[in-house]
């Protein structure tokens, strides 16, 4: 969704005999530019309509429909700085680095318009590089919403360009923890595919799309439990959710991951251990320090809820 203040917009569309039949939300979605979850938003609140009619977003288009879209004004996004506790691993004059807790997005946006990672660091570190500014200063990788762990970012702009190149060339190497359904055939091993966005669902990333780039993931058992396997994972590249995607393409997805794989429980007699959110831990991130050339070498402890399934499953 565009931010920023913006004038009332309106746009009409007729479905062409050549588009294809797909469901309302994902066209308009993929036509206007916005999120999906936006364009579901106006569309229950009556901003789109087909044929002067409201329709469900699962509605399927049809040649000849006149779909009617009207974007609202919005307010502008801004960063301000908020009062919320953060472990800070590493930070000196141009970089820190904090292990982010899960359910924490890292920078603001339309359904998130406050207590991201950046509104918690500005109230503690004045100085980000401005590169990125106004919501995303110092900011060169993220991590998904229910992923825990490190994340480094730039205090100057200096240091923010040494670490584009260096994540480009692949020169910080980052590690995660992974919980996944069932168990895995070898020790370790390596997933090469190309990764895009889905055919079926633009929201979701996919190994079979139409417009994929290359993504290699390596991973090594750590522990095996009856119906999952704890794994030490690195990613050689940096794919939009390519540990999810590349290990649900596989057949394990992550546990708790409700958008890929969707294996949120698992059940042993009258036993059910739950995972409420994606068992994905960035625990170690090693580089050189893009400004003094320091070898560094950061890791962050499991958080408390990955531990307690551990425990759960080792039961």
């Amino acid at each position: 969704m565009p931010s920023g203040a913006q004038k009332m917009k309106k746009i009409t569309s007729t479905i062409k005999q050549e588009d294809k039949r797909e469901r309302l939300d994902t066209y308009v979605s993929s036509k206007s530019g916005l999120s999906r979850s936006y364009i579901q938003r106006l569309l229950k609140n009556g901003l789109i309509l087909v044929n002067s009619q409201p329709e469900k977003s699962s509605y399927i288009i049809r040649q000849g429909d006149v779909i009617k879209l009207t974007i609202p004004d919005e307010p502008p996004l801004t960063l301000i700085p908020e009062d919320v506790p953060l472990d800070i691993v590493r930070e000196d004059g141009h970089i820190i680095v904090v292990n982010k807790p899960p359910y924490m997005v890292v920078y603001p946006s339309a359904g998130h318009k406050n207590g991201t990672l950046l509104n918690a660091l500005l109230s503690k570190c004045r100085k980000l590089a401005s590169t990125g500014a106004p919501l995303r200063p110092g900011v060169v990788h993220r991590l998904d919403k229910e992923t825990s762990g490190l994340i480094v970012l730039a205090k100057d702009n200096a240091a923010y360009s040494a670490l584009v190149k260096k994540f480009k060339e692949r020169e910080i190497e980052k590690h995660y923890l992974a919980l996944l359904y069932g168990k895995l055939k070898t020790d370790r091993g390596e997933i090469s595919s190309v990764i895009g966005r889905s055919v079926s669902d633009r929201k979701k990333m996919s190994t079979k799309t139409r417009q994929g780039k290359e993504a290699v993931t390596r991973f090594e058992v750590i522990k095996r439990f009856k119906s999952a396997t704890l794994a030490k994972v690195r990613i050689i590249t940096g794919r939009t959710h390519q540990i999810r995607v590349h290990f649900a393409a596989s057949g394990h997805p992550v546990l708790g991951d409700k958008t890929y794989g969707k294996k949120t429980f698992i059940k042993f007699g009258q036993k059910t251990i739950n995972f409420p959110r994606q068992m994905l831990h960035a625990y170690s991130l090693k580089f050189e320090h893009p400004v003094t050339g320091e070898p560094l070498e950061l890791t962050a402890p499991l958080p408390d809820d990955i531990k307690k399934a551990i425990e759960e499953l080792s039961d």
